[in-house]
């Protein structure tokens, strides 16, 4: 009750917002804010806390192109201050959005952006969003801000996932402040700007849902319909089959998304409600990993005690929080049948999605009846040696282009397991075309992913003001099946101490 009566004094007195620092600027961006349009019952107006002195950490070329920005506005002092909230833009609606949601599979009630305000929608279709910009009514105590090794993670990972084809937030930049900022230590703060269609949460849906608001909950479902997922309007039908059709999209993206993230060996971290995208993107970049060596258990989040979003548990995280969404949409469904039949769509979607990402990773062409074997036979023989899981593939991949086998037996103990599984792979690749099968594999598995080391490093070099060893991460990640000759370090095996990094909730 205290956070949202802080949130109700927002509204009713302008005069507790802080004021903005400057006129408005105007970047040639046209707004719709239609998320705004939604009303009170959905976020609270306010302006960012300004950052003393922002200077650049890193810029996405690619992102600006996507929201049509020029690019003088991510090299010059002014841009600088734009993206960290110290200067209006002119047309931007700036709010904080509140939701609720389930944290490691408890109620945990009210959320909210607690450090994210949403500057609005241009009529590109992206939202823009400053994350670190400071307290919003929904800050749950904390101070709002970001510190600049997670913002830099955030960047390079948004960024790396567009690459590789994974649905995404994208990052536009970085920007970093001298401000101390308290976390196990004292840090400094960073803002990252963010774009999406739209950063609604499953938990935007659980708020209104266990508060009985079925009014706003409709008007959300409507706004999501309407707005991303127009076909679900079922105009033949009453208008519970076209929340039902909204779950079962969803459900289905999810799915999609989910097979993605476990062929590439992506680990989340943090899969509560609140962090899970209705557009079934990969949002919320906090304890994130890409595997090194492939163990399908394996606890990304230090703070994850019980292991529940373990590499291997993502899948069906997914799907109880699918459920969750369901219960959710449950007033406006109706009809339960009709929720779990939606719902069904994540069994069936999941296993061909992630049958369909893998034969792509051995470079099968059509899909043959042995397959499921072939694929279970493969990540078996990885995780019985915690093979080093993107360089296994991408020498895997060098060899179906004509490469030494030997490369890849060299990262196996058991030579004779290696072997076994080599006649497999070989005899299931018979009747394929070996230049188009090595074409494919050389363009799925890639050779640069961002491993927990690497962004360490760039980190480190960051701190000290060196923002080189993040620009090359990024021209490596933003092309990551490329061979980038001279940068074969980037794609070698973690050092040991590697092994030690913890990433925890609060990065």
């Amino acid at each position: 009750m205290e956070r949202r009566t802080l949130a109700s004094q927002l509204r009713d007195n302008p005069a507790m917002l802080p004021p903005p620092t400057a006129e408005p600027v105007d970047i040639g961006l046209p707004w719709s804010n239609r998320f705004a349009a939604l009303g009170p019952d959905f976020s609270t107006a306010l302006q960012p806390t300004p950052l003393p002195a922002p200077y650049w950490v890193g810029t996405s070329p690619a992102s600006a192109r996507l929201l049509g920005l020029g690019a003088e506005w991510l090299t010059s002092p002014e841009g600088a201050a734009l993206f960290t909230g110290n200067t209006p833009i002119q047309g931007s609606q700036p709010l904080a959005s509140v939701y609720s949601g389930h944290q490691f599979g408890v109620w945990a009630g009210q959320l909210g952006d607690g450090r994210a305000i949403l500057l609005g929608e241009t009529t590109t279709g992206l939202e823009v969003q400053l994350k670190g910009a400071g307290r919003t009514p929904y800050s749950r105590m904390g101070d709002g801000r970001a510190v600049l090794r997670s913002s830099i993670r955030e960047f390079l990972c948004s960024e790396a996932m567009a690459a590789l084809g994974i649905p995404t937030t994208r990052a536009l930049c970085v920007t970093g402040s001298d401000a101390p900022v308290r976390r196990e230590t004292i840090e400094t703060a960073a803002v990252v700007t963010r774009l999406a269609p739209s950063f609604i949460r499953f938990g935007h849906f659980e708020h209104f849902s266990a508060r009985g608001q079925h009014g706003p909950l409709r008007q959300l479902a409507d706004h999501v319909i309407d707005h991303y997922y127009p076909d679900c309007r079922l105009a033949d039908k009453p208008a519970s089959h076209s929340y039902a059709a909204l779950l079962q999209q969803v459900s289905q993206r999810t799915a999609e998304l989910l097979a993605r993230w476990q062929a590439v060996g992506f680990c989340h971290g943090v899969m509560n409600t609140d962090n899970m995208s209705i557009l079934g993107l990969t949002i919320d970049y906090g304890p994130f990993q890409f595997l090194d060596g492939f163990d399908p258990g394996h606890i990304c989040n230090h703070s994850d005690e019980q292991g529940r979003y373990a590499f291997n548990r993502q899948p069906q995280v997914a799907y109880w929080n699918l459920f969750c969404l369901g219960q959710a949409l449950m007033p406006l469904i109706e009809d339960e049948d009709l929720a779990l039949a939606a719902l069904e769509t994540y069994k069936t979607t999941f296993p061909a999605a992630f049958d369909a990402r893998m034969r792509d990773k051995l470079g099968l062409l059509q899909p043959g009846e042995d397959d499921r074997t072939l694929i279970e036979a493969t990540l078996k023989l990885l995780a019985n040696e915690r093979t080093d899981y993107t360089i296994f593939w991408r020498r895997l991949s060098h060899y179906r282009a004509g490469g030494s086998m030997d490369q890849i037996r060299d990262l196996f103990v058991d030579r004779r397991a290696f072997d076994d599984w080599m006649l497999l792979f070989s005899e299931r690749h018979t009747e394929e075309n070996p230049a188009h099968s090595a074409d494919l594999m050389l363009n799925t598995n890639p050779k640069y992913v961002l491993r927990n080391h690497l962004g360490e490093t760039a980190i480190a070099q960051a701190q000290q003001k060196d923002f080189s060893g993040v620009q090359t991460l990024q021209r490596l990640l933003e092309s990551p099946y490329a061979e980038h000759p001279g940068f074969d370090d980037f794609a070698g095996f973690p050092p040991d101490w590697a092994a030690h990094i913890a990433i925890s909730c609060s990065s």
